[in-house]
């Protein structure tokens, strides 16, 4: 049991960590550029419209990715194994 512990530690470390940190990377920067192109195009309804989308798609992607997240360290706690972001030594 102790082995599978370590190994599904090394891979959330390794592997799922980089990955939520990535997604939520990439979803901030979306909600920034829709907050961009809405102010940029103030004149213009469509393109504020496609401003609009891009910051309310940004915040649905970061609600889903911490939502995630949280999913996967209930998860990970009731099967007692490691959580997410757990760093171990």
């Amino acid at each position: 049991m102790r082995i599978l512990e370590e190994f599904l530690g090394k891979v959330v470390q390794e592997i799922v960590n980089p990955i939520i940190l990535l997604l939520s990377g990439l979803a901030f920067v979306y909600f920034l550029w829709g907050i961009f192109q809405f102010v940029k195009n103030a004149g213009e309804e469509k393109s504020r419209t496609e401003g609009r989308k891009a910051i309310a798609y940004g915040l649905i992607g970061l609600v889903v990715i911490f939502g995630a997240y949280g999913i996967i360290n209930v998860a990970a706690d009731m099967f007692g194994l490691p959580n997410v972001q757990r760093i171990s030594k």
